[in-house]
């Protein structure tokens, strides 16, 4: 599978009192660009929830802060999934300043499981989220 990118701009509200992402806000763009993953592929989430009935979650991150972004920065964010085992995914993401000098910001390690929406528990992954992971 090859890499997915996504861009977002950082705004006053993704930043503390120095102008600098609060480092919690990575973990929205981590989210954001697997959603847009998704969404390249036309796969709807609200679509899934519906029918088969499945929605993810995080059950593992690991994260390396490497350099800080700030206010008005454009990132860009990758996404690079990987199935493990029948009902979770590993990304592999990182989060880049965007421009000539594309720094690595953030490097992380994200599990999702796919659950039964409606009980909560593990369920495989439906075969539209599998094809896309070929």
């Amino acid at each position: 599978m090859s890499s997915f990118s996504w861009q977002a701009r950082v705004y006053w509200e993704d930043t503390d009192a120095g102008g600098i992402v609060y480092y919690a806000n990575y973990l929205r763009f981590l989210e954001r660009a697997r959603t847009e993953w998704l969404r390249a592929r036309g796969i709807s989430q609200r679509e899934l929830s519906l029918d088969p009935g499945v929605v993810f979650s995080v059950v593992a991150l690991q994260a390396q802060y490497r350099r800080p972004a700030r206010l008005d920065d454009l990132l860009c964010i990758s996404c690079e999934p990987r199935q493990q085992g029948g009902a979770t995914i590993m990304f592999a993401q990182h989060v880049y300043r965007a421009g000539e000098e594309a720094q690595v910001l953030l490097s992380a390690s994200v599990r999702v499981a796919c659950l039964d929406a409606h009980t909560l528990k593990p369920r495989r992954l439906p075969p539209v989220i599998v094809r896309s992971l070929t």
